[in-house]
Order: C-alpha cells, then structure tokens, then sequence
C-alpha cells in the first residue's frame, strides 16, 4: 500500500483534532475528541494529561478507522503550548498539567525577575517577564509542592509527553520547548543559567529536536491503542502558533500570519535573532528561523463579549446578527465618530506586559450607536497590530510585506479590511482552515523525506489565498493619525488603571 498521506496532530486546550493530509495539502481524514478543563480556585486552570493522551489516541483512531494504518508516512504534533506537568519515569502524571490559562505564578515572575534579572532572562529565553511561560510554574511548584517537585522525573510540555507515549521517548520540538521559558533560543539547548537558577537538572527534561526531524516510532504499545502501524514515524513538530504560522504559509522574510480567533495572535518570520517588549520570539516550524510573536488576548473573545454583554445578543444561537453589526460598522467613519477601544479585558501582552491591564471605551456619546461601539472595537485590534507591526520591523530589520489571516475572525470582510488599511500591508484571506494541524503535516512531510526541506514542503502544501485586501492609501494615512493617538492613550491611563484596580480589590489607594 502506498503511504500517501501524514498526519498532523493539533493538540488544543479544549480538544484534540487530527487530520490526515495528501501530499497536495489537501485534507482526507480526521478524528476529534475534547479535552476537560477544570478551574479548581480562581486564577487555577488544569488538565488530566491522561486525557491529553487518550484524545490523542481517539483522534488517530478516527483516521485510521477511515483510511487505514498502511497509507500513513509520517506524523507530527502541534500543541497547546505554555501547557506542562510533571510525571514520573515510564509517563505517569504525578499531578494535574498546569495550563497556559493559568496564573498562580504571579508572585514568582516579579520575583525571579528580580533576582535572575527581567532582561537577562528575556535575552537567552526570547520572553519578557509574563506569567504564561512554564518556567515560572515550575518555580511555584518547588515553592509551594517540595514533595512533588522532588518527585518528579520529568517535566514536559504536551508535545514531550505525546511524544512519549508514541515512542517511548523523552523527546519534544525545539519548537515547542521555546515557549516554556526554559530554551536558550541561540543555542538551541535547555539554558544551564536558567536551570541552575531553578533546580533542574537538565536530565529531568526531554531531549530536543529541530522541527522536521525524526522523533522515533510508534510503539507496539501505542499502535494498539492508535490503529497506527508499529513503526510509523513521529516528526518533531512545534507549538500550535508557530505551526499555524507555517500552515498559512510564513516561512520566509517578509511574511507574516495574523490568527484571528479568541486571541489575536501576529508573528512575522526572520532568520536572525532579536528580542524586544514589542514581541515574543519564538522558533518557526521551518527548518530555521524565528517567528517574531505579537498576541492580543482578546480577539473573536472581545467580540463575542460585547454581542452578549452589550447587545444583549447569544453569540452562538445568533451568528446571523454579526452581518447586521458589520453593516451597521461598515457605514460608520474611520475612527468610529471618536469612539475608541483599548482591548485589554484579558491584561495586555505585548507591548506592555501588563497583567492587571484592563479594557477601555472611551468617546461614548448620547449620539453614539451600537454600530460605532463594534468598528471601534475592531479598529483597536487592528491598532495594536499595526504599532506592534511597525515596531518588529525597526527592531528586527525585516519589513513585514503582508498578513496572511486565518482563524475565525478571518471571515469578515471589514475586520481584514481595517487591518489593511492600519496596517498599511495587504491582508489575504488564507484558505487554510486548520493551520495549526496542516504546519504539522507539513513537519511531517518533510520528515517522511517526501520534501528536502519544510520551506518546500509548505510550497507545495499550502494554495494561494482566497482573497486578498489591499490598503486604500487616503484610509492609510487617516489611520496613521488614529494610531498615534491611540499609542498615547495607555501609557497616560496606567495611573488610573492601577487605582481603580486597588479600590476593586478593598486596597486602600
């Protein structure tokens, strides 16, 4: 039997979903099963990564009870990233996984910023001091569970462990460990300082690979639970943001995919080094190369909260509405009649790092209509990626030529259409409905040997756009104004957010 197909695993916070794809790129088969995900505590969000495995497992059956075990080349894995636990030797969680929601480890971030130093651990890790990387979790375990911390044999991030329970081995992407704050991003090796300064033996962490390179194979073990052949080759994959990245098709200078969906995730591609609070750097699933990050973290979430909490309108049962608010949006001016959003009701990342950051509307008038609240709100996602944009290029050197959108978001004409004329770039609508499980079956076509690189395998995997906006330059220049005022607007509000962040918390100001 011919082996025509490979398999990208994507390995979400609420799901695991693979998909088997043909050398064309085109998708054949799938499998999906969700994942639980359990709030213990306020600021706690956890994981059984039993079900990280045996979603995993259910997905890749639904393939091969499709389309057979013999058709099946290669697999990778993209993956929830920020997501880890701690197990023993032979794979056993020894406690809940910790997820990228989740911020116990606020209190250990200042401190380890403090005493390691804020710019000396964003320089080897390409992170600035924030509470989503692993690193910091880490550091809350050996505090406040000893026992556990000494128990453990291994830590590893959701790639790692499903790694290991296909092969046997302690093995993950260079890729996927970047975004656990633990990776020195120029030697492409776990960082000594960073371990010594935590108590980790480099031993207690899976061994690397760089994206496209062979993992090892599917065990007897794993074959029976998955429908897979034994011996199937597993392909170092990455993290679900750079995969999707290389599933949209960024995989040279000058590109850049913007994921509209619960966040706003943008990252440009470059082949040099560099870090700056503007962005995250992380490694691209390509065969070199860094993806340059900047991530909203309110998108379609934004959306969805001011249709219901606002309009009053069940963003599930009334989808239809979303047109009639895109036509109400579309007939008001660039700048909303001066309404105008600040998106942080999640805090901000880039570029302020701010945690306790929260959202603001500001303009509201008695004249003002629903319509204008919701341009506006897309016009304030749009100017953060447009600062954001402006930014990676002076710092990195590398001119962003244009956006390729996916994601949900990426579905309204309006949104990509203010996104062009913010930005100043075009903005193509990418065909790639699942970009993140498509980056990884590009890995994994590389790995089989049926491309020489992942630059030629994305060529031939990924099509052209469906469509493609381009900037009207008067609309360029009217959101040039916009973007200056709206870069002074936070900067002047911090004082403001932080006492009226004190007061809701009984905190005398």
């Amino acid at each position: 039997m011919t082996k025509d197909l490979v398999i990208g695993i994507d390995s979400s916070t609420s799901a695991t979903k693979a998909i088997a794809w043909d050398r064309s790129g085109r998708a054949v088969a799938e499998g999906r099963k969700a994942i639980g995900l359990a709030n213990p505590q306020p600021g706690y969000f956890e994981q059984n990564p039993d079900e990280w495995w045996d979603s995993t497992a259910a997905a890749l059956r639904g393939i091969t009870e499709q389309v057979g075990s013999g058709r099946i080349a290669a697999l990778a894995i993209s993956n929830q990233r920020e997501t880890f636990s701690a197990f023993s030797e032979d794979g056993t969680a020894i406690r809940p996984g910790m997820t990228w929601l989740d911020e116990r480890a606020r209190p250990q971030v200042v401190r380890f910023g403090k005493s390691f130093g804020a710019e000396r651990v964003h320089a080897i890790s390409g992170k600035p001091l924030d509470v989503l990387p692993c690193l910091y979790r880490i550091i809350w375990m050996a505090e406040q569970e000893p026992d556990i911390f000494a128990r453990t044999a291994r830590f590893a991030e959701v790639h790692g462990y499903l790694t290991h329970c296909l092969t046997g081995q302690w093995r993950t992407s260079t890729a996927s460990a970047d975004p656990t704050g633990l990776l020195d991003m120029t030697r492409n090796t776990w960082s000594v300082e960073i371990l010594d300064a935590v108590g980790i033996a480099a031993e207690k962490l899976p061994s690397l690979e760089r994206p496209g390179m062979r993992m090892g194979e599917v065990t007897p073990t794993a074959a029976a639970f998955t429908g897979l052949s034994a011996g199937t080759p597993v392909i170092s994959g990455g993290g679900d943001g750079q995969c999707a990245s290389t599933g949209a098709g960024v995989t040279s200078p000058g590109s850049a995919y913007i994921n509209l969906g619960t966040a706003v995730v943008s990252g440009s591609y470059g082949l040099n080094y560099a870090y700056d609070r503007a962005f995250r750097t992380e490694k691209a699933v390509c065969d070199d190369g860094y993806i340059y990050e900047q991530c909203v973290r309110t998108g379609t979430f934004l959306v969805d909260w001011m249709a219901r909490e606002m309009f009053g309108i069940d963003p599930a049962a009334q989808r239809s509405t979303f047109k009639a608010l895109e036509a109400e949006a579309a007939t008001c001016p660039i700048g909303a009649g001066g309404v105008v959003v600040l998106p942080y009701w999640l805090g901000c990342m880039t570029p302020y790092w701010d945690p306790y950051a929260r959202g603001v509307i500001a303009g509201l008038s008695g004249s003002t209509r629903r319509g204008a609240i919701y341009r506006a709100l897309l016009e304030g996602i749009a100017l953060e990626v447009a600062a954001q944009a402006e930014k990676i290029a002076a710092v990195t050197g590398g001119e962003i030529g244009q956006f390729s959108a996916i994601g949900g978001g990426s579905d309204s004409d309006l949104w990509l259409q203010i996104l062009a004329d913010a930005s100043g770039r075009p903005v193509s609508r990418s065909t790639a409905r699942e970009a993140s499980s498509l980056g990884a079956a590009i890995a994994a076509a590389k790995g089989a040997g049926w491309y020489g690189t992942i630059a030629e395998a994305t060529a031939a995997m990924t099509r052209p756009p469906a469509r493609i906006f381009q900037p009207v330059p008067a609309n360029v220049a009217r959101y040039a104004e916009l973007r200056a005022i709206h870069a002074d607007l936070w900067p002047k509000m911090l004082d403001w957010n932080a006492r009226l962040a004190a007061f809701a918390e009984g905190t005398p100001s």
